[in-house]
């Protein structure tokens, strides 16, 4: 394995790693995420930062706008393949800052961390397409089950991808979940990666097919009883790039894909979290390097 100053660069050139090359950062990336515990601790100062589907030119303007590592600590809630066009470059990228600085980035578990839906949502085409086979895709995809479900900063501010679940009152019952599988399709692993906040007491069902919808006060108890200040998710686009729920303001939704897709228009958002725990957002534009990367529906195919 070569020096991980030497991949970051390659992957800024926008080059992808060689697949002997992936294999072995996997491998490494899987010895560091199984000692982590399926709710991380991770102490303040942190930024924290909702999806980023791809959009690598748009993840290295987040590193600029919130400060490379390590002067700045970071929490990915999930969601960082699919629908972009630059997924490889993205995790490759995010797996090797991993690997250099493992106390100053904690990567989560999202929906899109999962073989069925990379399958559908251009992470697994995009593989075959850079590296003309699917291996690299399942060194990856080895890689998702091996994420912290969550995180929880100073034991007061919890990050998850999705939401809530009716099956889960503690934290500690996240905390024994088994974690190195494929996401279910039901249950409550299923609910913390689909679940979506709305604007009603209890529950409901999610018209995503997975997962639930939680409302005001749901959120206020499960704070309550496990001592939260706030629960960061992200999961869902917000145009502004950040958007606060309940009456309490006591959840929030992060998302760090700005003009999603290409074509969404929106701003995207960080969440800067100081030593006491106050929260600053930092918003950012996409990048114009992003729009221009070449569609991947407009290349040939990889074998004529």
């Amino acid at each position: 394995m070569k020096n991980i100053d030497d991949y970051l660069q390659t992957l800024k050139e926008g080059k992808c790693l060689p697949e002997r090359d992936l294999r072995l950062i996997c491998e490494k990336a899987k010895e560091i995420l199984i000692e982590e515990s399926n709710v991380q601790p991770v102490r303040s100062p942190v930024i924290i930062c909702g999806d980023i589907h791809g959009q690598f030119y748009d993840l290295l303007e987040l590193f600029r706008v919130g400060d490379e590592i390590p002067n700045s600590n970071y929490i990915f809630i999930g969601d960082f393949v699919d629908r972009g066009y630059n997924s490889v470059e993205t995790l490759e990228y995010l797996i090797c800052l991993k690997i250099k600085y493992p106390q100053h980035i904690t990567l989560l578990r999202g929906n899109h961390e999962s073989r069925q839906i990379t399958q559908v949502y251009g992470f697994h085409d995009e593989v075959v397409r850079k590296y003309g086979n699917s291996n690299p895709w399942k060194y990856c995809t080895d890689v998702f089950d091996y994420l912290p479900l969550g995180a929880i900063v100073d034991g007061k501010v919890l990050c998850i991808h999705g939401g809530l679940s009716p099956e889960i009152k503690t934290i500690d019952q996240i905390r024994i979940i088994e974690r190195k599988v494929e996401i279910p399709h039901d249950g409550p692993f299923c609910d913390l990666m689909w679940s979506d906040p709305e604007d009603i007491s209890n529950w409901a069902i999610n018209s995503r097919g997975a997962g639930w919808l939680f409302g005001a006060q749901v959120t206020k108890e499960f704070n309550h009883l496990n001592g939260l200040q706030l629960i960061a998710r992200a999961h869902q686009l917000v145009e502004q790039g950040y958007q606060y729920w309940f009456p309490d303001k006591n959840l929030v939704t992060v998302w760090s894909a700005p003009n999603y897709c290409y074509r969404c228009g929106n701003i995207a958002a960080i969440l800067k979290l100081d030593e006491n725990l106050e929260q600053k957002f930092e918003t950012f534009n996409a990048v114009t390097d992003a729009s221009k990367q070449i569609n991947p529906k407009s290349l040939l195919p990889y074998f004529l």
